[in-house]
């Protein structure tokens, strides 16, 4: 299609359950704007997904066709179109999924996720960024541990994904805060690093205290009058701990490299280096880009 061209020679959209963004990007892969809001899947019908990208990313076209490389939920069975899962071991990267759109401007493709038979376990988004990472990093051997609502510790070797296992700890974490009898304690945006250390030690040393550990934090707040800095890092430290007992045939004597939100990251990081371990620190927006670079450049060829 001939037409003005758009002030984005591709468009890198990473969607998610709660929020999207997305980034024009020059042919090169440098980032000419960026724009994030909170219209995430959880939140829009079938039907409102391209509307709804439109009105987002509209300032960035003009009237020739612009390609759009989209990963994360946004290819889900309840998302825009579904992009079927690939089963491990494989390659983080795809094929994309081409999908339909009403408006003449844009053509969309959807990034694939993964599968896993045994355990089960899905996940959509993390393996562009480990798709980003791998550009970066084409010879690591290790584990990768990538901080979230839903964590993922992922098996890297030969370049391929081997195995990977998820943990609900950031969504417990939110559940147990918002909803469960420790929100009275937990309200602050305060922190206590000395009580986070204490409690992911604590925990991994006897996860199966967790139950009790956790009615302990509002125990304490009633008895004596702890206060909600010191009750958030216990919660989410005996959380952490938890997990990193049970990921530890996974971290234990490996490589690792963490991939997230700098918050997040700084927590697993402190975690493990407690553990002895010497982890790298990458950031997820930076990886997920070079993942949707790579997909693009994969369209072009």
């Amino acid at each position: 299609m001939s037409g003005q061209k758009s002030y984005a020679d591709w468009i890198a959209v990473d969607w998610g359950t709660s929020n999207m963004r997305a980034w024009a990007m020059t042919s090169d892969g440098a980032v000419k704007d960026k724009i994030t809001c909170n219209k995430g899947m959880s939140g829009l019908t079938q039907d409102a997904f391209e509307p709804t990208l439109i009105s987002q990313i509209e300032q960035w076209l003009g009237t020739s066709e612009t390609p759009v490389i989209a990963c994360g939920m946004v290819g889900s069975r309840q998302g825009w179109a579904e992009a079927p899962y690939r089963a491990v071991p494989t390659t983080p990267h795809g094929t994309l999924s081409p999908c339909s759109t009403k408006d003449s401007r844009i053509t969309m493709h959807i990034l694939p996720g993964l599968k896993q038979a045994k355990p089960a376990d899905v996940m959509r988004g993390e393996e562009t960024q480990i798709a980003g990472f791998l550009t970066d990093n084409p010879d690591f051997d290790g584990v990768l541990c990538m901080p979230g609502t839903h964590t993922k510790w992922v098996h890297i070797s030969a370049k391929e994904i081997v195995s990977f296992q998820t943990f609900m700890t950031g969504e417990t974490f939110a559940l147990l805060s918002d909803y469960s009898v420790l929100k009275h304690s937990v309200t602050t945006k305060d922190w206590d690093q000395d009580t986070f250390m204490d409690a992911v030690g604590n925990t991994l040393s006897r996860p199966e205290s967790l139950a009790a550990q956790l009615f302990q934090i509002r125990a304490c707040d009633l008895l004596d009058g702890t206060q909600p800095a010191v009750s958030k890092a216990k919660l989410s430290g005996a959380l952490i701990g938890a997990e990193l007992a049970a990921a530890k045939p996974y971290w234990l004597g490996r490589e690792i490299a963490i991939i997230g939100d700098p918050r997040l990251n700084d927590l697993y990081a402190s975690a493990l280096t407690a553990q002895g371990l010497d982890p790298e620190v990458h950031s997820g927006d930076e990886t997920t880009l070079k993942g949707l670079s790579a997909a693009y450049k994969d369209l072009i060829l």
